[in-house]
């Protein structure tokens, strides 16, 4: 892997930021479609569900064991070329599940694009590279707004498209992902210099290890508790939105993306507008504590809602809910030492794929026990039930932390 020459530009965030709305645009646009995909394979509601968990654990699986090596490889060549490999591996197996003729074609395609996807790992540490500490919470909820505006237009647009043709958002999707990647390849500069470049040692690339270091960080490293149950919380959450929506309010591919447009409304107001006066005011720890409370409330809401636009009313409440992954984030980059901000990340990453491949399992499994129930029913909300009790265990273990270690006085963010 190496770089190609582009020494007149200096990395920034405007172009990670490019870069990151591209390719949750792209991503975006599967998110209605995809459990509809499998439901072409299947023929009840409890057998999409069972489908759609393969689908969910294959990528988890398969993410969870190449997002360390994908951090490490980062670290050693630079975060550019990985990138690349990223967006590769996305175009890729858009185009194959536009295709794919059978469901296990899917599971197939599902395990290859997680093994070669740590694009928003590798987002993270491109930002760690450019940005002083005391820059790092304000800059990654930048990097989060993107991600907001992403799922703004993705679902949406996908949503629409999903309508006339179930397989039409994959190659949107997939010509998006190659878009990016000629940008990555032409426009985006490395944001690594050479002389910060760290060594690959291969005992490091595995999962296990990967997860040791982060829990070894100092005076952070109890915290990975915390990030795990998190995002456990917003796994589960993912991965049976679109059902869940189906069976309690009979909505389809168009109606979830409009309510994926409002939550990245959401999330572009609270990580881009937002986020940056509250730093004025409150340290990362205060509003980690806040989102995450904010963030329990919101998965309660989501559960008991008994008509559709209660759905709307949630997600717009829940208007610092986005702040807390930027709070953390940042917390756990300052932590790291310089030359291992991409190992770091792929191993929050790594933390993420585990949580992916649980929470399907959990999730769904819980969907299935109370799919057969009428729409409208109460207990059709179990797995947002259980995502608020995870959400709020987090939240209370983060408190105790803070509170056994003060933190130190935040710098005031420039303006």
């Amino acid at each position: 892997m190496t770089d190609s020459p582009t020494p007149q530009r200096v990395a920034g965030m405007g172009f990670i930021m490019v870069t990151v709305l591209i390719d949750m645009i792209s991503i975006g646009l599967i998110v209605p479609v995809l459990p509809h995909i499998v439901g072409l394979f299947t023929q009840s509601n409890d057998e999409q569900t069972l489908g759609f968990l393969m689908l969910t654990l294959a990528f988890g699986i398969a993410n969870f064991f190449g997002s360390p090596v994908l951090g490490a490889l980062s670290d050693r060549y630079g975060r550019r070329p990985v990138l690349l490999i990223g967006f590769a591996g996305l175009a890729l197996s858009f185009f194959v599940t536009a295709m794919a003729p059978a469901l296990w074609v899917l599971v197939v395609v599902r395990l290859f694009s997680g093994a070669m996807q740590a694009n928003i790992a590798i987002a993270n540490a491109y930002v760690a590279d450019i940005s002083a500490p005391q820059d790092r919470a304000k800059r990654f909820g930048q990097l989060g707004a993107m991600f907001g505006l992403g799922f703004m237009l993705g679902p949406v647009i996908g949503g629409l498209l999903g309508d006339h043709d179930v397989r039409l958002p994959f190659y949107v999707a997939g010509s998006l992902a190659i878009v990016n990647w000629c940008y990555g390849f032409f426009v985006l500069p490395e944001s690594l210099p050479l002389e910060r470049r760290h060594a690959i040692e291969l005992r490091k690339m595995n999962p296990v290890a990967a997860l040791r270091g982060l829990a070894g960080l100092k005076g952070v490293g109890p915290l990975v508790v915390v990030l795990a149950l998190a995002s456990l919380a917003q796994f589960m959450l993912h991965t049976s939105w679109v059902l869940y929506t189906k069976f309690k309010f009979g909505w389809g591919p168009g109606q979830v993306g409009l309510s994926l447009l409002a939550v990245g409304v959401v999330s572009v107001i609270s990580q881009g507008l937002l986020l940056k006066p509250l730093l004025k005011r409150f340290s990362p720890q205060k509003l980690a504590i806040a989102g995450m409370t904010s963030g329990a409330l919101a998965y309660l809401g989501f559960g008991l809602a008994s008509q559709g636009w209660m759905m709307y009313a949630v997600i717009g409440a829940n208007l610092l809910g986005g702040v807390a992954a930027a709070a953390m984030q940042s917390i756990i980059s300052n932590a790291t030492d310089p030359t291992m901000q991409g190992r770091t990340a792929g191993a929050v990453s790594s933390l993420n794929s585990l949580m992916a491949v649980c929470a399907p399992v959990v999730a769904l499994e819980l969907l299935r026990w109370v799919s057969h129930r009428p729409p409208g029913d109460i207990l059709i909300g179990l797995p947002f039930f259980t995502c608020a009790a995870l959400q709020a265990l987090a939240m209370l273990i983060t408190l105790r932390f803070f509170r056994r270690q003060p933190p130190a006085p935040q710098p005031v963010q420039p303006a």
